[in-house]
């Protein structure tokens, strides 16, 4: 043995934290230093001249697991160790290391070194992260499902409501101030109430990566005008001032998702009317800056801490401030106004003097090129014929909300025909040949989804899905040609109603 190999041998001897075990051509124990010694608690003399698999798991060495170890590094010099082992005792401990090869000269094996240590705290740390992290998950998805049958508990008394809202509407509004007044209330209370829901399942979808863009050319001016439509009643209620002011931006067109766009700005402002005092001002203006819009959401409000203004676009929160309890909310709007304007290539962000002195909030999105815009709307000047007569087929199993929308619908001059499950309604898609079918999906027995494959197999009835659920992905695939989350707005219906086919039957 030369000088280097003495010193090497020696060093081997005195390491403590490795358990380094040489081994002959044939994976018999040739030496065993202190450190396998204490690690495994066998003595070098009880073990020399042993095979090596005295310090693997019987199921291990069942699986030929040595051996494997051994043909492995005979093959590429080198095998990882990673795994349980076994001290006399038959206690376990995960060890750590590798086995590699040792060579003559010529290039002939010598034997092998067996070198590790013991890691199982490592392990136990490692796997109890990995079992939270599986734990975590398995909230995440029970909280994406408790909140999807939320949506759909909630959505479902929703919808008779406000259908029966519009009809006391349009029979007696006309004639009793405080119907009309009383049912606008309603629908507003309703519509808010929608609005909280939508909001949270959406962030959830985000987080999910399942949010879809409907994206297609609109114009800014449109979605402006409909965000302050929406959120006028409520300024009003507060007594607010709610201004729109858009600077050379009246034609401007954007590739966008006009409903995920108008849902940016009706929080943005919803928002703002929450956070400022009765009598306050609320601004909406837009302006052009090179290839971006740029569009301010000014209030004279309560305004924004300091430490606050990093944190605003963070998910459930909500600023410290009593006005702010006493207004509630989720602490999800802001965040979703982040994501949805993120999605759509821009990005927005907000300045407040501190307390008292109000807030800005600045969205920034890219416009579409002037020859796409003049595509746009070359396209959009064709007009639609109106919407004739419908023998409409309503498909839903709670009774007031399938009640209530056949009498809306009868009000606009359709022939509807109710059914309360899946095989009834198969029956009378059949006989009466329906121009539409509005389609509920969570039915009892046969679901929505499974109606409608049946449907578009036998007719040619548009179908239109009207569900609780948030998620249009099945829908898509069952041949749905829309889809309509609870409670449907009688306007989105209506619109729909002119699509499809048109000759009586």
């Amino acid at each position: 043995m030369s000088h280097s190999e003495d010193l090497l041998s020696a060093w081997v001897e005195t390491v403590e934290d490795y358990a380094i075990i040489l081994l002959d051509t044939a994976g018999n124990i040739a030496s065993w230093n202190y450190g396998a010694e204490r690690l495994l608690r066998h003595t070098e003399a009880e073990v020399l001249g042993k095979p090596s698999k005295i310090i693997y798991t019987e199921e291990d060495v069942a699986n030929g697991v040595p051996e494997q170890e051994l043909n492995t590094a005979l093959a590429t010099g080198r095998a990882r160790d990673e795994r349980w082992h076994v001290r006399k005792d038959r206690t376990r401990f995960w060890g750590f290391g590798f086995l590699s090869v040792l060579r003559a000269e010529d290039g002939t094996p010598r034997g092998f070194v067996k070198a590790f240590r013991d890691l199982t705290e490592r392990k136990r740390m490692e796997d109890e992260l990995r079992r939270q992290a599986e734990d975590l998950r398995d909230v995440d998805r029970r909280r994406n499902e408790f909140l999807a049958m939320l949506s759909h508990e909630l959505r479902n008394p929703l919808s008779p409501i406000l259908n029966s809202v519009y009809i006391l509407n349009n029979r007696f509004g006309s004639h009793d101030p405080m119907i009309m007044t009383t049912c606008k209330t309603i629908e507003r209370q309703v519509t808010s109430l929608k609005r909280m829901i939508d909001d949270l399942l959406d962030v959830s979808r985000i987080a999910k990566q399942k949010l879809v863009l409907d994206m297609r050319p609109v114009a800014l001016s449109e979605i402006l005008r409909h965000a302050v439509d929406d959120v006028r009643p409520l300024a009003t209620e507060h007594h607010q001032e709610l201004t729109l002011k858009m600077d050379a931006t009246a034609d401007v067109l954007l590739e966008a998702d006009p409903v995920r766009l108008v849902q940016v700005f009706v929080n943005l402002l919803t928002n703002a009317a929450k956070f400022t005092e009765s009598g306050g001002k609320i601004g909406l203006t837009s302006r052009l800056e090179a290839a971006e819009v740029v569009v301010e959401v000014r209030d004279s409000g309560v305004g924004i801490a300091p430490d606050m203004l990093t944190r605003v676009f963070e998910l459930f929160t909500q600023a410290d401030d009593s006005l702010s309890r006493r207004q509630g909310g989720l602490g999800i709007g802001l965040a979703l106004v982040r994501n949805l304007v993120e999605l759509h290539g821009g990005r927005v962000e907000v300045h407040s003097d501190g307390p008292g002195k109000g807030s800005v909030f600045v969205v920034r999105l890219p416009v579409l090129p002037k020859k796409v815009e003049a595509e746009a709307i070359a396209d959009g000047e064709t007009g639609a014929p109106a919407a004739p007569s419908r023998r409409i087929l309503i498909v839903e199993d709670n009774v007031d909300s399938a009640r209530s929308l056949g009498l809306l619908l009868e009000l606009s001059g359709h022939e509807t025909f109710v059914a309360h499950d899946g095989p009834t309604a198969l029956e009378m898609a059949r006989e009466l040949r329906p121009d539409v079918v509005v389609l509920d999906i969570g039915l009892p027995g046969m679901s929505g989804y499974e109606v409608a494959e049946v449907l578009n197999r036998e007719s040619d009835a548009l179908l239109i899905a009207m569900t609780g659920y948030a998620e249009d992905e099945k829908a898509r695939q069952a041949g749905f040609q829309h889809y309509l989350v609870k409670p449907i707005d009688r306007d989105d219906l209506l619109d729909l109603l002119g699509d499809g086919p048109t000759a009586p039957r």
